[in-house]
């Protein structure tokens, strides 16, 4: 317990010295990271579901030859395709948008290191100091936050695209 009250203390240090944009950036990539559990939890657990409805649903059909079985089949695998993709987009947009919250932070940094400079001019550099903080740690927080999402989510996206491709594949139109 007395472990995670310091770990609290040593969070809210971290936010204090860079600013209210860090709650921006932890909100962002906490929800980024839900829609990617999500996702993952999604393709190990209810697609394989799906998957063998489909595969099952075309392997009852009398006529696999034809081209309306053809466009049936086209429609089972767009339709498989769609439910995986789901919240990807918004996933990557999370992503995209972090490093921008980061840089809104570094702005509003900067504008507090200006306002301390017109304040008290150039000579206290203590201040200068915090506000050049504040400035820098929300555009590494907004990166952390950014880089962690770019690999996994290009590996969900290949998971995602190998799924389509073997559900097609095992759907075969004689």
């Amino acid at each position: 317990m007395h472990s995670l009250i310091e770990l609290w203390e040593s969070v809210r240090d971290f936010i204090a010295t860079g600013g209210d944009v860090l709650y921006i950036v932890a909100f962002v990539l906490f929800m980024m990271w839900v829609l990617i559990i999500e996702r993952f939890w999604f393709i190990s657990r209810e697609y394989p579901v799906l998957r063998n409805r489909i595969v099952a649903d075309w392997n009852e059909r009398a006529d696999t030859t034809s081209w309306y079985a053809h466009k049936i089949r086209d429609a089972w695998v767009s339709e498989a395709s769609t439910k995986l993709n789901e919240r990807i987009l918004v996933i990557k947009t999370l992503v995209a948008v972090c490093p921008m919250i980061g840089l809104l932070g570094t702005v509003t940094g900067m504008i507090a290191v200006f306002e301390i400079m017109a304040l008290q001019g150039t000579g206290n550099p203590r201040l200068m100091a915090a506000g050049i903080s504040m400035a820098t740690i929300p555009t590494m927080a907004g990166m952390v936050a950014c880089l962690s999402g770019v690999f996994v989510t290009s590996k969900l996206e290949d998971k995602v695209k190998s799924a389509v491709h073997e559900l097609a594949d095992s759907m075969p139109h004689h």
